[in-house]
């Protein structure tokens, strides 16, 4: 019996043994499982999601292995484990986009430009928070002047600045890139934070003929009083039309080949209706973000947060709808303009809409 008793107690404690066994396996599970879903991303996104991460082309000043978020997710602010911010997909594309383009050997002479002092004239500088800027003007370069001029310190707020002052650079206290040594623009180039913004190549003309020559502002009689006529005189078709400068006239006389003997004599006035090339060169110049007018409402914060200036200053308010693309608009202006002008204008802008991802108007084409 006293056998038999110690059989059965032993098969008691192997049992018991065996569940502690299982109690062990079962509670690892249970931790393993909370160990997993601690160290998910904490806005939970989904798998499917996560491996969408890209690792960004290196800039000035970021890591090969930052990583950045998908277009869709729109960013958050929060940073990921390596302490790197994130880059919504969009913009990681538009650079993309432009670095094939400028590598498209058939586009080499509509995508490339030296980079002259025409071009460093273009591009703003703010040293105290490292930002170039280049100007596109008709593309809301006046409010981003005024940001400038805001973290430079000439004025405490965008509010405050007058509208004489802004484009007076003897008072707006805006630095030309021109105005450095060789070794000191090199040395902004290769470090800061740069960006410009670009709207459809088009649209961008008709604001810009809209503005010197319908519009004319007092302050600036020099487009209808000399410019104008000399546009006039050189591509006007019927020489007894007495009207003023026409869009018809304007287009003529960018899409002609030999427009730049022209242009020497109208100077830096041709800023306004020159390609996006010739002002920024974004071949030579690697630019950190390319900003799009048509949405302006989410890359003006973006642009802000990546410069590591948003808790500084804001982008003045966007009235509503004025950065939708006008399709009604561009097809009035061009209303009547033979398509062999037109196209003679596309052939000149083709560099600025493939390197910004901008559609063929063939609407106006054929």
């Amino acid at each position: 019996r006293a056998v038999g008793w110690l059989t059965c107690d032993n098969m008691h404690h192997q049992w018991l043994l065996l569940a502690a066994c299982f109690w062990v396996i079962f509670m690892f599970m249970v931790a393993s499982k909370f160990i997993t879903l601690t160290f998910k991303d904490p806005d939970g996104y989904s798998t499917k999601q996560e491996l969408l991460f890209l690792t960004a082309v290196p800039e000035a000043g970021r890591s090969a292995e930052e990583k950045h978020f998908p277009g869709e997710l729109k960013p958050t602010g929060k940073m990921l484990g390596d302490s790197q911010p994130v880059q919504p997909l969009v913009y990681l594309e538009r650079l993309e986009l432009i670095r094939n383009v400028c590598r498209d050997e058939a586009l080499r002479n509509l995508s490339h430009t030296a980079v002259s002092k025409f071009v460093l004239d273009r591009i703003f500088v703010c040293d105290k928070h490292k930002i170039l800027f280049c100007q596109t003007p008709k593309v809301g370069n006046t409010q981003w002047k005024k940001v400038l001029i805001v973290l430079n310190g000439v004025f405490p707020s965008i509010e405050e600045i007058p509208e004489n002052v802004v484009h007076d650079h003897e008072k707006n206290g805006l630095p030309r890139l021109s105005s450095f040594s060789e070794a000191e623009i090199q040395k902004r180039l290769k470090t800061y934070f740069k960006f410009f913004i670009v709207r459809d190549p088009f649209e961008r003309l008709i604001s810009a003929f809209k503005d010197k020559f319908v519009h004319n502002p007092r302050f600036e009689p020099w487009y209808r009083h000399e410019i104008a006529p000399g546009i006039i005189r050189k591509y006007r078709k019927n020489r007894t039309e007495t009207r003023g400068i026409q869009f018809e006239d304007f287009v003529r006389y960018l899409g002609d080949p030999n427009h730049r003997w022209l242009d020497l004599q109208f100077g830096d006035h041709i800023i306004h209706w020159v390609t996006y090339v010739e002002l920024c060169a974004p071949c030579e110049i690697k630019y950190s973000v390319i900003g799009h007018h048509e949405t302006l409402e989410e890359d003006a914060p973006y642009i802000l947060r990546e410069a590591g200036i948003d808790h500084l200053v804001s982008y003045p308010t966007i009235p509503p709808g004025i950065t939708v693309y006008n399709r009604t608009k561009v097809q009035s202006y061009f209303l009547g303009i033979s398509k062999r002008d037109i196209r003679r204008l596309y052939t000149r802008f083709e560099g600025d809409f493939k390197l910004f991802g901008y559609q063929k108007p063939d609407f106006l084409l054929n």
